[in-house]
């Protein structure tokens, strides 16, 4: 898997983050760039730390499972990919009219990296650099974040359902991708 490969993972994976940028950003009567970069940096910390701690676990198991793990990656990333898709479809995201406390953005920067721990296993199957691959993934989400409190503030809640839908696709996408590779199909 190459950085390239990452880069669109972590769009991916930033979908999510994006989106609830997007709900808080909507909440803003003035757009406060400090609370967005704060928003933002928290989203793009988790979206960092959590690939570290899959990556580690799934280090621990890969000599068990090395002839099915592009079976395993392909499995947890179309699955992702589905739900990131169906929830789409489902209820708002959570109200942020109460402020953007520090409790509301933990909360927020777990539930929508919960992904990125799953898409971390996946990454210890694959021959990446974790390290420059969640720095990767933690700037796609920075910035991602960033945008999507300004756009929320500005243009409305039309982009956060079709944010979550691209996302859910990429991923998707990237797991067909590892699946045909594992398969031999493609020799990337």
């Amino acid at each position: 898997m190459g950085f390239a490969d990452v880069a669109v993972i972590g769009v991916g994976l930033a979908m999510d983050a994006c989106a609830v940028a997007i709900s808080n950003g909507l909440k803003m009567k003035k757009f406060n760039i400090r609370q967005a970069f704060g928003a933002a940096l928290m989203f793009a910390l988790f979206q960092a730390v959590m690939p570290v701690i899959g990556w580690a676990v799934g280090i621990q198991f890969s000599g068990y499972i090395d002839k099915f793990d592009h079976w395993i990656a392909f499995a947890l990333l179309v699955f992702l990919g589905g739900k990131m898709i169906v929830d789409s479809f489902g209820k708002e995201k959570e109200d942020t009219a109460g402020g953007l406390g520090i409790k509301r953005l933990l909360v927020q920067a777990v539930a929508t990296s919960i992904d990125a721990l799953a898409v971390g296993v996946t990454f210890s199957f694959s021959d990446v650099n974790i390290w420059i691959s969640v720095l990767i993934i933690g700037a796609i989400t920075l910035v991602l974040s960033l945008l999507g409190a300004y756009c929320g503030f500005r243009i409305g809640t039309k982009l956060k359902s079709k944010a979550e839908i691209f996302g859910g696709i990429v991923l998707i996408i990237i797991g067909i991708k590892i699946l045909l590779e594992g398969l031999g199909v493609i020799p990337f």
